[in-house]
């Protein structure tokens, strides 16, 4: 059946808003942290995965850090396994661990995998033990009581920090046109596993990759003012500004450093973006309005 000349011409639009973006971005790394309703929703999940594909198509290098908490905590109630969070943060003893690892390397991993490719793509499967990705430490936390004399050192178990990253997979990977998926854990010099902020590894990694643009989806449109309206264009003066005037706060701070951090090394701009939003990486990066908060570098 034939369409309509507006729905022609909205087809149109979108392809000739579109084109500019795909040859700017042909050939350059976009790394994208993909968590949040996006893992969990049905429709969102494909939407994800049909975007990732595309951007391949077209000459865009996406490389996928994800996350899964949620996916954890759920097992781990199955088993009967308590959790507990500090500073909000899991603790993860050596048990805890070995689900972790079979939860986001496993499950989470090879699901998000499976659907890339099945909607076209060649998506490969790795953690940060794979070809010594990541090397990670000990991360450790201290607590300020001031009922205590001195801070006290907290222990978390195995959850890490980067130490440092070696992008020669992904180099190789990306270079075959594969798609690289990656799952955020690390290993330590004294060979454990450590499980990292998915954030965090993407960041760092858009860092030493250099990459165009570093893309977090997240669960609320992106970054709001006080009034709930949608900031985008901020440079890194605005941002630290919003901060020191508590517009932003509680978990945003985390993503916001982290997109802060990725643009002072080398990234040239980092996405804030609202995963909730059928298609939202390709409306974020093919198109003149995006769907959240762009931080330039």
């Amino acid at each position: 059946m034939a369409i309509d000349r507006s729905q022609a011409e909205n087809i149109a639009h979108v392809l000739t808003e579109a084109l500019p973006y795909i040859r700017r971005f042909q050939g350059k790394t976009l790394v994208i942290k993909y968590g949040g309703n996006a893992m969990v929703d049905e429709a969102l999940k494909n939407s994800f995965a049909r975007d990732v594909v595309l951007m391949k198509l077209v000459g865009i290098n996406p490389i996928v850090v994800h996350g899964g908490g949620p996916q954890i905590g759920s097992l781990l109630n199955r088993l009967g396994k308590e959790t507990r969070f500090v500073q909000g943060m899991r603790v993860t003893d050596a048990e805890t661990m070995d689900v972790v690892e079979m939860v986001l390397g496993g499950l989470v991993n090879k699901e998000i995998v499976n659907l890339i490719n099945r909607h076209g793509g060649r998506a490969v499967g790795l953690t940060g033990k794979d070809g010594d990705l990541i090397r990670a430490r000990k991360l450790t936390l201290t607590s300020d009581d001031p009922e205590l004399s001195a801070s006290e050192i907290i222990d978390i178990g195995h959850v890490g920090e980067v130490e440092s990253i070696d992008p020669g997979i992904l180099s190789s990977l990306v270079e075959d046109d594969f798609i690289p998926v990656i799952a955020p854990i690390g290993v330590g010099h004294d060979g454990a596993s450590y499980n990292i902020n998915a954030d965090l590894v993407a960041g760092k990694l858009a860092s030493v990759l250099r990459a165009e643009k570093l893309i977090l989806l997240t669960n609320t449109p992106g970054l709001l003012d006080k009034q709930g309206r949608l900031l985008t264009g901020l440079a890194a003066e605005r941002v630290e500004a919003l901060i020191e005037d508590g517009t932003i706060y509680g978990g945003m701070l985390p993503k916001i450093r982290c997109a802060l951090e990725a643009t002072a090394h080398g990234v040239k701009s980092a996405h804030i973006i609202d995963g909730r939003v059928a298609h939202a990486v390709l409306l974020e990066i093919f198109t003149d309005q995006g769907v959240g908060t762009l931080i330039k570098g």
